[in-house]
């Protein structure tokens, strides 16, 4: 008999932990962005895609992380990081 997961269930097993859980000094692997096509898009544009390495610079535990990729330094706010998932 096959049943259906709720939103809710699928969520719980996503791939990957989110980019402002994980502490400074650590490298990870872009996983997925679990975000709209307007952030999509400017992640995108950044070079951000999937694969990509991705160096926690500074996170303080708030506010906005300082990450290194592909020979770039940028900011992204905590609320941007959250929708993006590592491993």
């Amino acid at each position: 008999m096959l049943t259906r997961k709720n939103p809710a269930q699928r969520q719980s097993h996503a791939v990957g932990r989110s980019l402002a859980s994980i502490e400074s000094g650590r490298q990870v692997r872009l996983e997925r962005i679990d975000a709209g096509c307007n952030m999509q898009g400017r992640l995108l544009a950044l070079g951000l895609t999937k694969g990509a390495k991705i160096n926690i610079i500074a996170n303080e535990g708030t506010g906005p992380l300082l990450i290194g990729f592909r020979e770039s330094r940028i900011t992204i706010g905590r609320g941007m990081a959250e929708k993006i998932l590592v491993a």
